[in-house]
């Protein structure tokens, strides 16, 4: 990932772990596209868990059981 030194810390981390959870979203059975759509659909949820300390694997998991 190019990091933009337009974006604080805060906000690179999150882009990060959005990435981490993806992934994990993909191992889970997602595909790319899906996992990168439901992220960006639930962009806010996200960053609420993000926030709240959920590793990406948590996330993940919250995710498909919802």
């Amino acid at each position: 990932m190019k990091q933009n030194k337009e974006l604080d810390p805060d906000t690179l981390a999150l882009l990060e772990w959005c990435a981490q959870v993806e992934t994990e979203l993909i191992t889970r059975g997602a595909t790319r596209l899906e996992a990168q759509a439901n992220i960006e659909e639930q962009a806010e949820w996200y960053t609420d868990l993000f926030y709240n300390g959920y590793s990406p694997e948590q996330a993940a998991i919250e995710a498909l059981n919802n």
